[in-house]
């Protein structure tokens, strides 16, 4: 079996000082909490993954996008390995459906206090290394 390192992009969407997160199904990450995403295509920019995915995984319409940063994340268990390349998203109205219950159970408007557990992986090491980042008025 050949080794690849693939690209993710997640998109942290903030309404007022939440967050959307979803509990994640299937066998990578099953009954963690992440935010929408997914891979990027190959001749995709990240602002039209990140919009694709939002969309796709919840019907909302994304805007005011921004690049937060990026984790390097090896899920041992799983034998994949993902640069994910964060995103922060405004989504100003509408609720996020689940349109792939497949891969999510629900998705939640969470607060920095009350983020549940456990996180997905990724999400985890984002807000290891900037914990504030996500919650502050970023410009």
């Amino acid at each position: 079996m050949k080794h690849v390192v693939r690209v993710g992009i997640a998109v942290i969407i903030k309404r007022g000082n939440r967050i959307l997160l979803g509990e994640r199904l299937g066998a990578h990450g099953a009954h963690t909490w992440a935010t929408p995403g997914g891979h990027l295509e190959f001749g995709e920019s990240i602002e039209q993954c990140a919009k694709r995915e939002v969309f796709e995984e919840t019907g909302l319409v994304v805007s005011a996008l921004q690049k937060l940063g990026f984790t390097n994340d090896i899920f041992v268990k799983d034998g994949k390995h993902y640069v994910t390349l964060f995103m922060l998203a405004e989504c100003e109205e509408g609720e996020a459906q689940v349109l792939e219950p497949n891969k999510c159970v629900q998705w939640q408007w969470f607060a920095q206090n009350t983020l549940p557990e456990p996180l997905f992986l990724s999400l985890a090491n984002f807000l290891a290394e900037q914990p504030d980042l996500v919650f502050s008025d970023v410009e």
